[in-house]
């Protein structure tokens, strides 16, 4: 009974004391992760997840095994009696908060020169008419609300394109106003879009300068057109946010 009971004991230290291949993969909500450092702790073993996730490397019993990718939490696993060279392990990470909360902003791609009182001025001295596209008025007669002057944003947004292209699509973007105007009641940009009355036709100057604008008045699509002109609201927004 003594050489039985020795036998076992013999056989479970030499489990311990010898090293075993542990293999597995590496996942994060169900996505593998390549290209992960896999540490040995106890032995200094490293290795390095493959472009599938798959891992392998040597571990004896209570090794602990660190799981190192950036921009996700590091993982530690201590191997125990359970885990054996036929275990297929499935390691999963978690992404670190800050990765989480990461805001993607949109960048803008045109740069603005605003007009200024005397530039407004000489325009109007050297013109027979006033420009319709810049839709000059008598400067302190501009409409403002809440310190906001639309006219001033209006013309901004019609400086961003040269006067050549302007012409190419002055009968495109007439199209995209008369089929928006056509279509979309006033209710839809006072309540739905919440504008206010005075801001509708800058709005829709706004959304002109947008080259999609083009494909939707050629669409004629309502739903397609609905669609584009909440996303341009949200841009609008921010515009008179930032002003």
């Amino acid at each position: 009974m003594k050489i039985k009971l020795l036998s076992t004991l013999v056989f479970f230290s030499s489990q311990i004391s010898f090293s075993q291949i542990i293999g597995g993969k590496v996942v994060s909500n169900n996505y593998t992760i390549p290209k992960v450092d896999i540490i040995n702790a106890n032995s200094k073993a490293l290795t390095v997840s493959d472009a599938n996730g798959r891992f392998s490397i040597a571990a004896k019993m209570d090794d602990t095994l660190t799981f190192i990718a950036k921009n996700y939490e590091l993982k530690k696993i201590v191997i125990n009696p359970f885990i054996t060279d036929d275990t297929d392990l499935t390691i999963e990470l978690t992404l670190k908060a800050e990765e989480l909360k990461e805001v993607i902003v949109p960048k803008i791609e045109h740069k603005m020169t605003w007009l200024t009182k005397e530039e407004i001025e000489q325009i109007k001295l050297n013109s027979s008419r006033p420009k319709q596209d810049l839709r000059i008025i008598d400067y302190k007669e501009s409409p403002q609300l809440f310190g906001i002057d639309f006219i001033r944003i209006g013309r901004q947004f019609n400086k961003l394109f040269k006067k050549d292209k302007a012409t190419k699509s002055k009968s495109q973007n007439s199209n995209f106003k008369n089929f928006t105007k056509e279509n979309c009641s006033q209710t839809y940009f006072l309540e739905t879009l919440k504008l206010k009355s005075e801001e509708i036709e800058i709005f829709l100057i706004f959304c002109e300068t947008d080259p999609k604008s083009k494909t939707i008045a050629e669409e004629k699509n309502i739903l397609s057109i609905m669609d584009f002109l909440f996303n341009k609201n949200q841009e609008f927004k921010k515009l008179q946010i930032s002003e």
